[in-house]
């Protein structure tokens, strides 16, 4: 008889257990969420944003936005230094193409296919479609965050092979090593 009410009492205690870890869960994946589509919303059409806006604190992680910063200054710089020169027409150093994204192009959507958390990181595929040309074109990015502080912050994205880089951080050190 006293067998009852423990078996009872261990089940209670282990759905309780599994439903709050759904919640925990939950709430990571709409954390994350939430930045990568902050990330897109504010940057990721035009490269004309990350000229115009800051980098965000809590969208990027210290180490990716300290890239991000260090190129464009060095692009900015550039920009100033063409327009002072015998040769205002020529081209500067900017950034061509989409920076967040594999295809040139950018995107015109994107929607999250699924997210893996392990620890404090996370992998979360998304998947893009441009479909200004013909045949429409679709692909995966995976972006890599890491948590820190009370946020999901974006560290890397892995481009798809439609691209050419291998991921934004390799784009960024490519940029800044082909300053004249």
């Amino acid at each position: 008889m006293i067998k009852s009410p423990f078996l009872f009492l261990g089940i209670v205690l282990i759905l309780t257990a599994c439903h709050r870890k759904e919640q925990l869960i939950s709430a990571e994946n709409a954390a994350i969420t939430k930045t990568i589509n902050d990330m897109y919303y504010q940057y990721g059409k035009s490269n004309e944003a990350v000229y115009r806006k800051p980098i965000s604190d809590t969208a990027f992680s210290p180490d990716l936005k300290k890239k991000l910063e260090h190129a464009i200054n060095i692009s900015k710089d550039d920009i100033e230094k063409v327009k002072k020169s015998d040769h205002p027409d020529e081209k500067p150093l900017i950034f061509e193409g989409a920076i967040f994204s594999s295809l040139y192009e950018g995107y015109t959507g994107y929607t999250i296919q699924s997210i893996a958390i392990h620890d404090q990181k996370a992998k979360v595929s998304l998947r893009f479609k441009y479909n200004k040309s013909y045949p429409e074109v679709t692909w995966t990015d995976t972006i890599h965050l890491i948590h820190s502080g009370n946020y999901w912050k974006i560290d890397n994205i892995t481009f798809a092979p439609v691209g050419s880089s291998k991921d934004l951080k390799t784009r960024l050190t490519d940029f800044v090593q082909n300053t004249p």
